[in-house]
């Protein structure tokens, strides 16, 4: 997806989220974290928490040793733009005490 790309809902990305689980754990972690980003953006403080506790629990079942093993497959997921690397360190510095 390209900068210009519409972002998509939360629903859109829950859909996306629900899929990947069964499929992708990564993949999933990625949405879980793009998630967390649009319901922060929207000012939904409550869900935004809830995908930040979704994407840490998902992490913890990922090595973190090396940059090739946290970084992220895509750029974006719906429109978000997703960090180069994804940690739990970085989701936390992000979200300060949402995490």
């Amino acid at each position: 997806m390209t900068n210009q790309t519409r972002l998509a809902s939360t629903d859109e990305l829950e859909s996306i989220f629900q899929r990947e689980l069964v499929s992708d754990l990564w993949a999933a972690t990625e949405t879980a974290y793009a998630l967390a980003v649009r319901h922060r953006d929207l000012g939904n403080w409550p869900a935004s928490r809830e995908w930040v506790q979704q994407c840490l629990r998902l992490l913890e079942g990922f090595p973190s040793e090396t940059e090739e093993q946290v970084a992220t497959s895509r750029s974006s997921v719906g429109g978000v733009q997703l960090p180069t690397y994804l940690h739990s360190g970085v989701v936390l510095a992000r979200f300060g005490d949402l995490g």
